[in-house]
């Protein structure tokens, strides 16, 4: 995830910086990175990184994905491979991901799984087989395995009652 993390930083899209980034799961070696970004031939400067009620000046609609660029990136076959991303992906991208041959995404910020565009993409992760992960650090592994802890304590408790 550092990686991807890494990467989200060369996003000139002051408030939305994303990374991503595709490996081999046998070898652990890179296959591609990528991040949120415009396409070749715009200047990051002179663009309006602002969202806009108009569709032609609005952001979104010249913005290249960093799960995109990330396969487009790519100078290998991704067939198999594992996806780490630092935001859960749209369901566009979750097309692309799928159709690349990714096996696994494993992602850190939720903050658009609930929404139409991330259910859409679990459904299309679920019915092309591929995994999807939340990302946990250390500490998030750590309470998690606490609870778990917890949890089986509480179960024993009731049922030594």
């Amino acid at each position: 995830m550092g990686i991807a993390e890494l990467s989200a930083r060369r996003s000139k899209d002051p408030k939305t910086q994303v990374g991503a980034c595709i490996i081999d799961p046998v070898s652990n070696h890179i296959l591609s990175i990528g991040y949120n970004g415009l396409p070749k031939g715009f200047n990051d400067d002179e663009f309006s990184w602002e969202k806009s009620e108009s569709f032609i000046d609005d952001k979104h609609t010249y913005v290249v994905h960093a799960e995109a660029n990330a396969i487009l990136n790519a100078t290998k076959n991704l067939d198999g491979s594992v996806i780490y991303v630092t935001m859960f992906p749209c369901n566009e991208c979750a097309k692309l991901l799928a159709q690349s041959g990714v096996k696994k995404v494993i992602y850190k910020d939720e903050k658009f799984l609930h929404k139409a565009q991330g259910q859409a993409a679990m459904k299309i992760f679920g019915y092309a087989e591929v995994e999807v992960e939340k990302y946990l650090d250390a500490d998030e592994k750590q309470k998690a395995e606490d609870e778990r802890i917890m949890d089986i304590v509480e179960i024993k408790k009731g049922l030594s009652t």
